[in-house]
């Protein structure tokens, strides 16, 4: 059964109850003898449903509260407390509605897992372009990947040149030079001028596809969590069990056994549970944290071990200026505002963080005019009445007609961008992908929240990912990973407790899907990993998962309590049912009385106030 029609069989359930309960109490205010059919019309079809989750859940080996519900229910109707039968049906009910309300918060269907990449391709036929399906794509058709385009499947560059943006794959940040002949991987996104490739696989074959299918492996693998109100089940159960038989056996009444079966029905676990997990769901989307339902929260509260991706996670996953160094009389300003003048006149990613720079820093950007961009290396061309030269040190260089410029930054993950004005260098424009600011007070939050250990994954370089995490003080630094060791390692930090994995990448989506707790950056993350995880951050903030987690530890707290007030008041109620001072209808509403006092206090998750600024 699907999530949907599984939630309209819940709201059918509590309707019809509520039904049978309000029309047989109508008919019995009119005198009529109709008032205990009508109940029991409302009871059947809960009663019924319930059995059948029964029959499932014990074919699994599972053992749940629904079985005092089912025994209660069904000893009220047999008994003739048709009333008291009904009351609990509509609680019952009630109850796994909100359930099924806080699990139609869960995670989307997979199948729109690949709706990055586009459904169709270009694709060079007999002297012209055709639009084609991708599943028509074989191996050794000439595609045009346009500007901005994703590439559909696997192929080799047939262009000079290609320059790739691959940081939603391998997790670098910094755009990638392809010549002709070599590899790109479907996923990219190609962040320069137009470029043939040459089809190596078909789509189904290619590296983004083979991305999807580890991600729905990796779901399927995940262990389920069971309710919270069923870790009671199996004594709770048999308490009950054995305070109705022995009120029955020792007194000879049947109705001493249904009255404390009714008292006993798990009503403030199945109710108050869900309320408090609801409510902590609903507070934090209030603070720009997205959970995917009630058992993805219950994971978050008792996160142990934490895996972060570096690009566009710990770093803000764009490239910035960092420092300039200059080589001549002119001042560092003027090269940002002379680049960034002439950088207006392309798209790169490195040309937008130059001319956002500038802008930053208030830099009055004049227009420029005659501009050549070679696509990958740089662009040339007049600002005023200056010629400007901007790019990699080797086409500064030669566009100058000096002798080779240094082109190696001092720290890893840096790159270099020169500046040449009329003809001379003026200096060079050291460019990285910063680490987001109050990491470390981040981290240091974290750890007083109870997350014992935090590591770092990363697709990118081992010199890149320690220079960027230096002084973090973290638990470990894995480099050069794919997504299935990701994957790999998600698992092995499982016997150190529950793990959460943060990610934004199309290649963090499996590890997302395989962690206890997947989190998405999903302001700016690739829709992959927003499908595969649990936890969607909706602001482009890392520190929201302080917020996000206290929520959940102070929601399930709370749930917690519900379950112990719960408990105790029910175990109260079955003792007095089993000593004749409560009627069946008297534990109903007795159970009534207890149902609101432990919804009351789950209803406090909704004023929580998260200390994410304070930490």
């Amino acid at each position: 059964m699907t999530p949907l029609s599984h939630s309209r069989l819940n709201i059918a359930l509590l309707a019809v109850a509520l039904a049978g309960l309000v029309s047989g109490l109508a008919l019995m205010a009119a005198g009529s003898d109709l008032a205990a059919m009508a109940w029991a019309a409302g009871v059947i079809p809960v009663l019924a449903a319930l059995v059948v989750e029964i029959v499932r859940s014990l074919s699994k080996g599972e053992v749940g509260l629904d079985i005092v519900a089912a025994l209660s229910m069904s000893a009220a109707l047999f008994f003739g407390e048709a009333l008291a039968a009904a009351v609990v049906a509509v609680m019952y009910s009630g109850g796994t509605f909100l359930e099924s309300y806080a699990e139609g918060r869960a995670r989307r269907e997979m199948s729109d897992l690949l709706s990055r990449v586009p459904r169709t391709a270009t694709r060079h036929g007999t002297g012209s372009l055709e639009e084609v399906p991708l599943e028509n794509i074989l191996p050794g058709d000439l595609l045009l990947i346009r500007q901005g385009d994703v590439a559909p499947v696997d192929g080799t560059v047939e262009s000079d040149r290609a320059l790739l943006d691959q940081s939603a794959l391998t997790g670098e940040s910094m755009p990638v030079g392809r010549d002709r002949g070599m590899e790109v991987m479907s996923g990219s996104t190609n962040a320069g001028e137009a470029f043939d490739l040459r089809a190596t696989h078909r789509a189904a074959d290619s590296t983004y596809a083979g991305i999807v299918r580890l991600v729905e492996a990796a779901q399927k693998s995940k262990a389920p969590m069971s309710r919270l109100a069923d870790r009671y089940s199996l004594w709770f159960l048999g308490l009950t069990v054995f305070l109705a038989t022995a009120a029955w056996w020792l007194t000879g009444d049947p109705i001493r056994a249904v009255a404390v079966l009714v008292v006993a029905t798990p009503c403030p676990l199945i109710l108050a549970v869900p309320v408090a997990l609801v409510a902590g769901l609903s507070r934090a989307a209030h603070f720009g944290v997205l959970i995917k339902g009630a058992r993805p929260l219950e994971s978050l509260a008792q996160i142990r071990t934490l895996i972060l991706d570096k690009t566009g996670t710990l770093t803000d996953g764009r490239p910035q200026i960092v420092s300039v160094e200059t080589s001549g009389d002119m001042p560092a300003d003027d090269i940002v505002a002379l680049a960034a003048a002439l950088e207006q006149a392309s798209k790169h990613p490195m040309a937008q963080a130059i001319v956002a720079a500038a802008k930053a820093k208030g830099i009055p950007l004049s227009l420029p005019d005659h501009v050549v961009e070679t696509p990958g290396e740089g662009l040339a061309g007049m600002v005023g009445d200056r010629k400007i030269v901007v790019g990699g040190a080797g086409f500064v260089a030669a566009q100058i007609g000096t002798s080779e410029i240094e082109s190696q930054a001092r720290d890893a993950g840096s790159v270099i961008v020169a500046v040449a004005v009329d003809g001379k260098l003026q200096g060079r424009l050291v460019m990285s992908d910063a680490l987001r600011a109050g990491t470390g007070d981040l981290l240091a939050g974290l750890r007083r929240l109870g997350v014992a250990r935090i590591l770092l994954a990363t697709g990118d370089r081992q010199a890149v990912a320690e220079a960027v995490t230096e002084g973090l003080g973290l638990d470990g630094v894995r480099a050069d990973l794919t997504p299935d060791e990701k994957v790999l390692l998600v698992i092995a930090e499982r016997k150190n407790g529950p793990v959460m994995m943060v990610g934004d990448g199309v290649n963090d989506a499996p590890a997302l899907a395989a962690a206890d707790v997947g989190v998405a950056m999903g302001a700016r993350g690739a829709a992959a990993s927003a499908e595969a995880a649990d936890v969607v951050l909706l602001v482009d903030h890392l520190d929201r998962l302080l917020s996000g987690i206290e929520i959940a530890q102070r929601a399930r707290q709370i749930a917690m309590q519900s379950v112990a007030a719960g408990i105790g008041l029910s175990v109260a109620g079955m003792i007095a049912a089993a000593l004749g001072y409560l009627t069946p209808v008297q534990g109903a509403l007795l159970q009534e009385v207890i149902d609101g006092a432990v919804i009351l206090n789950a209803l406090r998750a909704l004023r929580i106030k998260p200390r994410f600024g304070d930490i």
